[in-house]
């Protein structure tokens, strides 16, 4: 599948932020509407590549998970996630993050070579989020806001080179409050050294991994933390693009 460009309609900036979509990839709609949306407030083009080749790691509707902080999942609920990912497990092998970062860095540089963008951003949501970490430790990018990011080794926050933004949920499986609070540790230590980029972690109370990317609106705190991390993220963007 290809990449999905939201052009800016009003010729605006040369700024080009990039949307890495969860797990689920560009079949979840909303992957389209936030890139819309940052479209829309920046007033520039906004891409959301494809990070795994057409063949998203999990299928829209094929996981139940928490929508709120508190959810406790029972042993059986467990177990049903357990065979509910077993069939993806080949897809994680060919989506592991060298493979996924070599996309992303072949997409930015023919992005920044025939489009000529003065400067590039990322957001990630998820399993983009945890990419976007990673990309912070390029050259290619100027700035990345991290959602609720997947599981990742918190020695890639030292390698962070780039002002970094991230929204947090109240209760994350992936990113759980002690590896939030070490994240932040990391990164207020190498900006006392004079070794980091400006930095923001923001929480939000309520709210469960994934509400930045598909929240469920009917859960007033879920949905104000959707929204202000939406803004978030625009605000990043706009101070450093």
């Amino acid at each position: 599948m290809a990449p999905i460009l939201h052009p800016d309609q009003k010729g605006g900036h040369k700024i080009e932020p990039l949307c890495f979509s969860d797990a689920f990839g560009l079949p979840l709609k909303n992957s389209k509407i936030l890139a819309d949306n940052l479209s829309h407030r920046l007033l520039c083009d906004v891409w959301v590549p494809d990070l795994f080749d057409g063949k998203p790691l999990i299928k829209v509707g094929q996981l139940k998970l928490p929508d709120r902080a508190g959810v406790k999942r029972s042993t059986f609920d467990w177990i049903k996630f357990v065979f509910a990912v077993l069939p993806s497990l080949p897809g994680f092998i060919k989506n592991r993050p060298k493979v996924v970062d070599a996309r992303i860095n072949l997409f930015i540089t023919k992005l920044k070579s025939e489009k000529s963008y003065a400067k590039v951003g990322a957001v990630g949501y998820c399993f983009g989020g945890t990419a976007a970490v990673r990309l912070g430790s390029t050259d290619l990018i100027d700035c990345i806001v991290i959602c609720h990011p997947g599981r990742f080794n918190l020695t890639l926050v030292n390698s962070i080179k780039v002002p970094s933004s991230w929204a947090c949920a109240e209760d994350d499986e992936s990113f759980s409050t002690n590896s939030r609070k070490e994240a932040e540790a990391i990164l207020s230590t190498m900006k006392k050294n004079g070794n980091a980029s400006e930095y923001e972690f923001i929480d939000y109370k309520g709210t469960a991994h994934g509400f930045a990317a598909r929240p469920n609106l009917a859960i007033p705190e879920v949905k104000q933390g959707y929204e202000k991390s939406f803004e978030q993220t625009v605000a990043w963007f706009q101070k450093f693009l």
